[in-house]
């Protein structure tokens, strides 16, 4: 693999940029827990209904959770693993090196 065209860099940058946003990532996260409906994110959550349904709509727009219809409620689900995978591997990475300045610090 060489090196990615700009126009790929720009669109990594917009990616990692839709999820540098806590909020995002909060909801991520409640919705991978399984489907949730906006009253529902809102009680987890503790955001306004208007806050939620921006994030929410970008995050459908980037394809990371998709919706459904039930009745007069959308129901929200986070389809896509490729989100949790990375938050995995930054988790995994943040811990390493909180360890190694542990260990530092010990003198070791």
């Amino acid at each position: 693999m060489g090196m990615p065209s700009p126009q790929l860099l720009e669109e990594f940058g917009q990616f990692f940029r839709l999820l540098s946003e806590p909020a995002r990532l909060q909801l991520l996260c409640h919705l991978k827990q399984g489907p949730m409906d906006v009253a529902s994110l809102m009680e987890a959550t503790g955001f306004s209904q208007s806050h939620i349904s921006r994030q929410l709509g970008q995050l459908l727009r980037a394809g990371l959770v998709s919706c459904e219809r039930d009745g007069v409620r959308l129901i929200y689900r986070a389809d896509d693993q490729l989100v949790m995978d990375l938050c995995a591997l930054v988790q995994n990475r943040l811990r390493q090196r909180l360890e190694a300045q542990l260990q530092h610090l010990r003198g070791g």
